[in-house]
């Protein structure tokens, strides 16, 4: 790995935006206020485990921008969760709504902990513990979470009863991601990866790419990755799954997997590993696979200033939240590889989630095929507004949909008298 190159996510976050704001000619008093959080909260849970101890967890919740709406963005559980990672997520969720022209801001949550080693008891006190915390700053017309990381719609419906609990006052759209019964939307599972397929689909036809004949690999095969997977022939007419992985390791065949049985057996043993029909490839392997579509849907910064160089896939969709450093992004557009940024790739969910608090706030609530439709039109239109910048000034997609999202957020701004 390269020395010189930051893994830091808000370093990472702030560089592209910089970048972005110097294109755009912003001056110096947007540039530096759209730099960082406009608030931030860290919290203390104390939550009684189930040997009766209490176990002591730092939770964050950030508000980055919310000149265009109510800021909107995931709560993450995971052991590495910290403040830089949460402010990054929570920038790139600011412009991942400017970008699909939604009215809301961005925001993210984060708590500090295993939760593969939790019991369901300690997770839900853990959750009810978190909104007891930062419910204060949470609501409809303010702050409203969603599902990430090792977080799910259960937790989604312990958070959103908390926070009815403590108001007295049925409040549905608090949250999204929520289970259907208890307001959640139709469409909102696959939402992220149907959001990036859309996109794809887009691509290969601006790229000359048949897209019933593409070959396609999945880096990170959680809920997203396995999601991508399926619906890849689907919307794309076809398609051949040639490799998967996920922190087991990896499965690859040339002449193709079927990814319903693929997903069939990781949620049957817990990993892709040793899936029949297949041979083992590792993570890194994966990512230098000369495939049409490169889906990575893992964390952060799996594509690296080392490994880029040996990327061969035509079209890389970025359903994860930052896999691609700075760095490689530029090696990338210097091959000549077509990048979808994360922050368009993956807006799918957050724009269902944003349907959700819709159908909350009026209590009327949309069929599956309306849901698909309307987030099929805004993916696309999105991409086309993207795209027409990536042509107008011969840059990178990323770069594109930055400048498109960017200059969104800082019109609203001015227009508000911020700066």
């Amino acid at each position: 790995m390269a020395t010189d190159e930051s893994l830091n996510p808000f370093v990472i976050a702030q560089k592209q935006l910089d970048e972005a704001a110097e294109k755009l000619g912003l001056d110096d008093g947007t540039r530096q206020f759209l730099r960082w959080p406009m608030r931030e909260f860290i919290v203390t849970l104390p939550v009684r485990m189930d040997d009766g101890k209490f176990q002591i967890f730092r939770g964050y919740r950030v508000q980055y921008n919310n000149a265009r709406g109510p800021t909107k963005g995931g709560l993450r559980w995971h052991p590495d969760e910290t403040i830089d990672t949460v402010r990054a997520l929570a920038a790139w969720m600011t412009w991942k709504t400017a970008v699909v022209d939604i009215p809301l801001g961005g925001s993210k949550g984060g708590v500090t902990c295993s939760p593969k080693g939790m019991s369901e008891g300690e997770k839900e006190r853990l959750a009810r513990a978190y909104i007891r915390q930062v419910g204060r700053i949470l609501g409809l017309t303010k702050d409203v979470p969603a599902p990430d990381v090792y977080t799910n719609p259960q937790i989604m419906a312990w958070m959103m009863d908390e926070y009815e609990t403590i108001v007295q006052e049925n409040h549905p759209g608090v949250i999204t991601g929520k289970p259907i019964p208890v307001g959640g939307s139709e469409g909102r599972g696959d939402a992220t990866a149907r959001g990036g397929v859309y996109i794809v689909r887009e691509a290969c036809k601006v790229k000359d790419i048949s897209p019933s004949e593409t070959t396609y690999a999945v880096q990170g095969f959680g809920n997203a990755g396995q999601f991508a997977a399926t619906l890849h022939p689907g919307i794309l007419g076809g398609g051949k799954l040639v490799a998967a992985s996920d922190s087991s390791g990896g499965v690859y065949n040339s002449n193709g997997m079927d990814p319903k049985k693929l997903v069939e057996y990781k949620q049957s043993n817990g990993r892709v590993s040793d899936f029949p029909e297949s041979e083992p490839i590792s993570n890194d392997d994966l990512l230098e696979l000369d495939v049409d579509i490169l889906y990575p849907a893992a964390l952060e910064n799996a594509i690296r200033a080392d490994n880029a160089p040996g990327i061969k896939a035509k079209i890389i969709c970025e359903l994860a939240n930052g896999p691609t450093t700075p760095e490689a992004d530029n090696i990338l557009f210097e091959n000549g590889i077509y990048c979808l940024p994360d922050f368009l790739a993956n807006a799918g969910g957050v724009t269902v989630s944003y349907f959700e608090q819709v159908q909350n706030s009026y209590n009327f609530y949309w069929q599956l095929e309306e849901v698909h439709k309307m987030l099929d039109t805004k993916m696309t239109k999105a991409f086309h507004s993207v795209y027409e910048m990536y042509e107008r000034h011969k840059m990178g997609m990323r770069s594109a949909a930055y400048m498109v999202a960017v200059a969104r957020v800082a019109e609203a701004c001015k227009l508000r008298g911020w700066v």
